[in-house]
């Protein structure tokens, strides 16, 4: 699983929780350190130095250069030592003196990295881009669940009465209505009319209820492997876009991003926003962490399946056929 991961976008971090300082994080299950350089382009590397494997993330960074805290060696953003104060010409450094360098871009205010050379591109979200929509930042979410239990949680509509009631969902409404799958390539689309419920008094996230019809319409995107898209509109102008990733920080270890876009609300404090999340989240993180197997069975006999299913059914399905499952 991990090798089939390998070259693939995932999203390891915040862009603005990498400062001045180098941060650590896990990426199926590789020790990986985030830094800027002197122009503050993002870097990755391993998280070991060439010298005695000490972990680069407890260092510092220095005149644009990451600096190893145990002997004070200087990599610059290509993973090249060119600096190693013990040595009589400190600028005389042997070519293997290297650390591993990883693709890392940042992309809607979040830090992606790449382990091998990447088989398909970030997602496009033009509303991200656009000044009429404002994005808030939830989470980060770390569950004890693997990424793929994730990423279906969040695709999953027959949880919402019971998981989520008077939030996302109502128990005397559980039907749901058929729907259809849409799997093009790595990339997987539906859409999906479900009865709306009116905004809680101290979490008022949706439209207000003078613009909004009885019926919330969502269209999901899904990314291989585990980056999804959710646009939402209640049939006029106002609308909401999520952008949730998963990463995969082992087997059963996932850290979800969740960010909001709204064209409305605008004054609203975030704050409102990122309660509401962490509400939903925490709900979620009990359930999920439970299930049994950790990762998601692909073997499509080995869960029961009804027709409102569909989602995960297709997921699985490309996840299997892309080498991912």
């Amino acid at each position: 699983m991990s090798a089939a991961l390998r070259p693939c976008w995932h999203a390891v971090a915040y862009g603005g929780n990498v400062g001045a300082e180098p941060v650590a994080v896990t990426l199926l299950g590789e020790a990986l350190v985030l830094w800027r350089d002197g122009e503050g382009a993002l870097r990755c590397f391993r998280d070991r130095c060439v010298h005695r494997g000490t972990a680069l993330s407890l260092g510092r960074v220095e005149n644009g250069q990451l600096v190893c805290p145990y002997h004070g060696w200087r990599f610059e953003g290509g993973g090249r030592c060119v600096h190693i104060p013990q040595l009589e010409d400190p600028t005389r450094v042997p070519p293997k003196a290297c650390v591993e360098a990883f693709r890392a871009v940042e992309r809607y205010g979040l830090v992606w990295v790449a382990l091998e050379a990447p088989r398909w591109p970030l997602p496009e979200v033009a509303e991200f881009s656009d000044p009429a929509w404002h994005i808030v930042r939830t989470g980060p979410f770390a569950w004890n669940a693997n990424a793929s239990r994730m990423l279906e949680n969040f695709t999953d509509f027959g949880h919402f009465p019971w998981v989520h009631p008077g939030l996302l969902g109502d128990p005397t409404k559980p039907v749901i209505a058929p729907y259809t799958v849409e799997t093009d390539g790595a990339v997987l689309r539906y859409a999906y009319g479900r009865p709306d419920q009116k905004n809680t008094e101290s979490l008022p996230v949706f439209a207000a209820e003078e613009r909004k019809s009885e019926l919330r319409r969502t269209r999901y995107v899904i990314h291989l492997p585990y980056t999804l898209v959710e646009h939402i509109d209640w049939g006029a102008a106002d609308a909401m876009v999520y952008l949730f990733v998963v990463q995969p920080v082992a087997d059963a270890q996932a850290i979800g991003y969740c960010l909001v876009a709204r064209n409305y609300h605008h004054e609203q404090d975030a704050s409102v926003m990122q309660d509401f999340e962490a509400t939903i989240f925490e709900q979620d993180r009990r359930i999920v962490e439970s299930q049994r197997p950790v990762v998601a069975p692909f073997d499509p006999h080995a869960e029961m399946h009804l027709k409102f299913d569909a989602v995960a059914l297709a997921y699985r399905r490309a996840m299997r056929a892309h080498g991912l499952g």
